[in-house]
C-alpha cells in the first residue's frame, strides 16, 4: 500500500451466486491510489474490472477484505455514511449515450447531484455551479437548456464528466470512458480529464482495455486477469520492462507503425479464451494460457511479489 494513499483495498473479493456456483468476480485483489493520481487498470472483458470500480464506489456487494478511503474503512458503511460518502467519490459511466436521461435537460442533469445532497443554497446558485461546470468541461453555458439527443458522443461524455465533478469529489472511477467514442475524439476526452485532475487534483482509478489510452493517462497501472492483479508498477516499467507473461501478451497486442519492433512484440500470442470465473485453474490462473507454463504453476499459485522496487508481479518465473 502507498502511504498517506486516498484509497486503500487490501485482499478484496466479490463472489457472486449464480444458480448453484459461485462466480468468483474478485478474488483476493489489493491497490492503492494516491490523491491527484491516476492508477489504470487493465485486463480482458470479463475479468472483474467494472466489478472492482463497483465495490470501491460500494455498489456492489463484498464478500472479503477491506476498502479504506481517506483513512476510513468504508466496506461494511450505510446508510446516512454513506450517502454522505458518496460525495467525495463519483462515477463516470461508459456508455454516453445510456448514462444521461433523454428526458432531463443538461442543466438538470449537472444539477441533480447538488440537489441529491442538499448543496444548492438556491436556483441561482444552482444554475451558476451549472454553468461554471460546463464552461470547466468545455461547453457553452445555453447547453443547459438542451437535451442529450443535441449533442455528440464526446460532448454528451463532457456533460458525464461535469456531472460527476460537481460535487468536487477527491475521486472519480471511471470505467472505460472512452471505449465508446470514436478514435478521433478518444484523445480529447483524456487529455481534458488530465487538465481537470491537474486544476482540480482528482484522482482517478481509469478502468480500461485500451493500452494507449492507460498509458497516456496514468501514472501506475495495474494488470488484472480472471479477477486477480498479476503485476502493478509505474507507467513506465510497465511499457518498459514487464514482468508477467500476461503483461508482455497484452503489449504484444498493440500495434505499432514500425514492423520491426512489431515482430518483437508479437513474440507472445494469446491462445484459449479467459477461464470461467465459476471455475477457476488451480494454481497459477494464467497457466491455461501461459507460454512459459511449468508444472509448478499448474499446482501452486504464484505469491504476489516486489520483483524490483515498487514493481509487482505473480509469477514464478520472473
Amino acid at each position: 500500500m502507498t502511504a498517506g494513499a486516498l484509497l486503500e483495498v487490501d485482499d478484496l473479493a466479490v463472489h457472486l451466486p449464480i444458480g448453484r456456483s459461485l462466480l468468483r468476480a474478485v478474488d483476493g485483489v489489493s491497490l492503492s491510489i494516491g490523491r491527484g493520481e491516476t492508477l489504470g487498470l487493465i485486463g480482458e472483458s470479463g475479468s472483474g474490472k467494472t466489478t472492482i470500480g463497483r465495490a470501491i464506489l460500494r455498489r456492489a456487494p463484498v464478500m472479503r477484505g477491506r476498502i479504506r478511503f481517506d483513512g476510513v474503512d468504508i466496506t461494511r458503511l450505510a446508510g446516512e455514511p454513506l450517502r454522505r460518502l458518496r460525495r467525495r467519490m463519483q462515477p463516470v459511466m461508459q456508455d454516453p449515450y445510456a448514462s444521461l436521461n433523454p428526458r432531463m435537460t443538461i442543466g438538470d442533469i449537472v444539477r441533480e447531484p447538488l440537489e441529491v445532497h442538499g448543496l444548492a443554497a438556491d436556483r441561482a446558485a444552482a444554475r451558476a455551479k451549472v454553468a461554471s461546470m460546463l464552461r470547466l468541461v468545455g461547453l457553452p453555458e445555453d447547453a443547459a437548456g438542451r437535451y442529450p439527443h443535441a449533442f455528440s458522443g464526446g460532448q454528451r461524455q463532457r456533460i458525464g464528466i461535469a456531472r460527476a465533478l460537481t460535487l468536487e469529489p477527491d475521486l472519480i472511477v471511471a470505467d472505460e470512458p472512452v471505449s465508446a467514442l470514436d478514435v478521433s475524439i478518444r484523445a480529447q476526452i483524456v487529455n481534458l480529464m488530465q487538465e481537470l485532475q491537474q486544476r482540480l487534483g482528482t484522482a482517478y482509478l481509469f478502468i480500461a482495455h485500451d493500452l494507449v489510452v492507460v498509458r497516456h493517462i496514468s501514472h501506475r497501472i495495474a494488470i488484472l486477469y480472471c479477477g486477480q492483479i498479476v503485476e502493478t508498477a509505474s507507467r513506465e516499467a510497465i511499457y518498459g520492462n514487464p514482468r508477467h507473461p500476461y503483461t508482455e501478451a497484452l503489449l504484444s497486442a498493440i500495434l505499432t507503425p514500425l514492423p520491426a519492433r512489431q515482430r518483437v512484440r508479437g513474440r507472445i500470442v494469446l491462445k484459449g479464451e479467459i477461464p470461467n470465473p465459476t471455475n477457476v485453474p488451480t494454481g497459477c490462473r494464467f497457466h491455461t494460457r501461459c507460454p512459459y507454463v511449468e508444472e509448478r504453476c499448474r499446482i501452486e499459485a504464484p505469491p504476489f511479489e516486489e520483483k524490483a522496487p515498487g514493481h509487482w508481479a505473480a509469477c514464478w518465473l520472473r
